[in-house]
């Protein structure tokens, strides 16, 4: 991500969040796709993440509606309420990383397969590369 938005960057910062969110949500429904014998209770926790993710996803896009419409004259409050949404994406990554690291250890069918534990860590990578957007964000004092 390019740090040259000026006034725009929290504009610039939803974007991401909202991006890299629909990216996890879709990544749930690969993981199914690519391991049709995954055990039922890790299809059932990844419909599950595929749920909070895009739900966090709309409140990033909701968020992304108000933010245009202050036409950058970003309040104290606002850019609060930013920073404290992006954590929890961040956080979110986090434990949906976990989640992905538990399932190459623990469901046969994927520890078995190497070409969904090749998708399984790309899965984990891109998630570990909004982590990294969202802690430069959360440590920018500019914002």
């Amino acid at each position: 991500m390019q740090f040259y938005y000026g006034t725009q960057m929290p504009l610039r910062v939803l974007d991401e969040a909202e991006f890299w969110k629909e990216q996890e949500e879709e990544h749930t429904v690969v993981i199914r796709e690519i391991v049709s014998d995954l055990e039922p209770e890790y299809v059932k926790a990844l419909e599950q993440w595929e749920k909070e993710l895009a739900e966090t996803r709309r409140r990033v896009f909701r968020y992304m509606e108000t933010a245009t419409r202050t036409k950058g004259d970003f309040s104290q409050a606002l850019t609060q309420d930013l920073i404290q949404l992006v954590n929890h994406c961040l956080e979110q990554s986090q434990k949906y990383i976990a989640f992905c690291n538990m399932l190459i250890d623990e469901s046969q069918p994927i520890s078995s397969n190497p070409t969904a534990v090749v998708v399984m860590k790309h899965i984990i990578d891109e998630s570990e590369y909004f982590i990294g957007i969202a802690q430069t964000i959360l440590y920018d004092k500019s914002i």
